[in-house]
């Protein structure tokens, strides 16, 4: 019985994701939680969908989602077999952003904007 509950206290499952980009140093928003910049790593307790965003500046914002799947030994009853196994086993994800430059309007393009808001605003609403 003591080798048992022995057994069942080291087992156990760790979930790591790691979020990287090019360039480095993004701010990594990661299900309307701040964690980072990147590389980041941070543990994550569930399978599914993750909101992801990363900023960095002269770059565009980066607003996207990322699903994390299950694997095979998560799933009842193999669950219970990993997690009474007498090691500790890794889960370890990586996501690869590529952002893109920050392309800035020209000044007649952030003109023609500011007429075109200008007569949207004053046309009165019937």
């Amino acid at each position: 019985m003591a080798v048992l509950g022995a057994v069942v206290l080291f087992g156990c499952v760790e979930r790591e994701l790691t979020i990287t980009s090019e360039p480095a140093g993004a701010l990594v928003v990661l299900s309307d939680i701040e964690v980072g910049r990147t590389p980041v790593t941070v543990p994550f307790t569930w399978y599914g969908d993750y909101d992801i965003i990363l900023r960095l500046d002269g770059y565009e914002t980066l607003d996207t989602s990322a699903e994390i799947n299950m694997p095979f030994y998560e799933i009842p009853p193999l669950d219970l077999l990993v997690a009474i196994a007498p090691w500790t086993h890794r889960d370890q994800r990586y996501l690869h952003y590529e952002l893109e430059p920050l392309e800035l309007p020209d000044d007649e393009e952030l003109l023609e904007d500011a007429r075109q808001m200008r007569e949207e605003t004053l046309t009165p609403v019937r």
